[in-house]
């Protein structure tokens, strides 16, 4: 389930960047995602909150996740120049206080989508 729900998150991402382009603000390109998802009937969630803790503290915030595809897969957005490690830690933290085995990095300011997405199992 997890390489269908990328597989379609993939093209839908590959289809904006088709059309727009690199350079504009992440914003931008996730709203014009999640017109695309629901194009293709993808379900998703959008700005998801989840509470920050440790251990039985709650730390007062909270993390932000992007999207999720399918109650299944983490996507996360970016509008850089390169992606940098801590892109992948913040994918992955987001993966683990979800519960979430699949997370999607899709950078929209490369210049093909193929090259600015990274996908991550943990």
């Amino acid at each position: 389930m997890f390489d269908a729900v990328s597989h379609a998150v993939i093209g839908a991402a590959i289809e904006v960047h088709s059309a727009l382009g690199p350079g504009l603000l992440e914003s931008l390109y996730e709203r014009a995602l999640v017109h695309e998802f629901g194009l293709r009937g993808i379900g998703f969630m959008r700005q998801v909150d989840w509470p920050a803790r440790y251990k039985d503290m709650d730390l007062g915030g909270h993390y932000r996740l992007d999207l999720i595809a399918e109650n299944s897969v983490v996507v996360e957005i970016k509008a850089v120049q390169q992606l940098l490690p801590v892109h992948r830690s913040q994918l992955l933290t987001y993966m683990r206080v979800g519960d979430y085995g699949v997370g999607l990095l899709m950078n929209f300011h490369a210049a093909t989508m193929k090259h600015g997405i990274v996908r991550m199992v943990r």
